[in-house]
């Protein structure tokens, strides 16, 4: 069958997929602070001062740079217009769109290889993806703006993995230990569940609860980089593809621009078809998987 034998051509020669790689170089720069493993010390260098455009808990052990959701705060809790961090997610936002969530959060990633595991599956409903936008504009927003603390921070499940735990475990003192209350137990149990959701569905908290996520969605249209696809080549309903593979479980069918799409290329690195393009608006540069012989 033609469309097996491509696919499984393309499985046997790339044994790691390029996002994958890209995941792994931004773990290792942005969790980079190497003597934090013996000392248990948070950098504040001048890195500290610099954003991500993930999110990157400023509080853990092993992060040399910033998280912008925690900076948006910042700004918020002084109630003051974040002019900097929103030019910063514009201009990230009207490049790339959301490809920084396929290619560079380490977040992303755990979730992707927590996926594999082998159990059942289900597909998530779509009005559950509209969730992030109440989480940005309530508990990052409103709330922050309000009561003058970065809340989203506070209940993040990326920070309780990256800073809370570690902090904890490594306490020499014990004063930080002593500080352990309901709120971490609560950031625990978050924790808990999305990892245990991240199993049988595809990037759980990157599709409802990611402040990040929902900023960058909406950018997708209109980014500088955007997919394309060439419905004559393909053979869509009878492949299904770029469905299958896609981490974000999106149609790429229907639309390969709409807003949970991270951009991981996997649909156009692994389309047997051909069919699926990452392109630029300008200039017009254009992008497709090499024919394999």
């Amino acid at each position: 069958m033609p469309v097996m034998h491509g696919v499984a051509t393309m499985k046997k020669k790339r044994r790691i997929a390029p996002h994958r790689i890209g995941q792994i170089i931004a773990s290792i720069i942005t969790l980079g602070h190497v003597p934090a493993l013996w000392t248990g010390n948070i950098y504040q260098g001048p890195l500290k001062s610099v954003c991500v455009p993930i999110l990157n808990c400023w509080g853990c052990p092993l992060s040399l740079y910033s998280c912008p959701i925690g900076a948006l705060q910042h700004f918020f809790n002084l109630q003051l217009f974040p002019f900097y961090i929103m030019g910063f997610f514009g201009a990230v936002g009207m490049l790339v769109g959301r490809m920084v969530c396929g290619w560079l959060c380490p977040f992303g990633m755990l979730q992707d290889l927590l996926y594999k595991i082998r159990t059942l599956k289900f597909r998530l409903p779509k009005w559950m993806t509209y969730i992030k936008y109440a989480v940005l504009i309530i508990i990052a927003g409103i709330i922050a703006w309000i009561s003058g603390e970065p809340w989203f921070c506070k209940l993040c499940p990326a920070g309780i993995l990256e800073a809370g735990i570690p902090l904890v475990l490594v306490d020499k003192t014990g004063d930080i230990r002593a500080l352990v209350g309901w709120l971490f137990w609560t950031k625990i149990a978050i924790f808990v569940i999305v990892i245990a959701l991240s199993i049988p569905v595809k990037r759980f908290f990157c599709r409802v609860l990611c402040p990040v996520g929902a900023i960058y969605s909406v950018f997708n249209r209109f980014s500088l980089v955007h997919l394309t696809i060439e419905k004559e080549k393909c053979k869509h309903p009878n492949c299904g593809v770029c469905v299958k593979i896609c981490p974000m479980d999106i149609n790429v069918y229907d639309n390969p621009n709409q807003k949970e799409c991270i951009r991981c290329l996997e649909c156009v690195f692994k389309c047997p078809n051909i069919a699926v393009s990452m392109n630029f608006y300008k200039p017009e540069i254009k992008i497709t998987k090499t024919e394999t012989a």
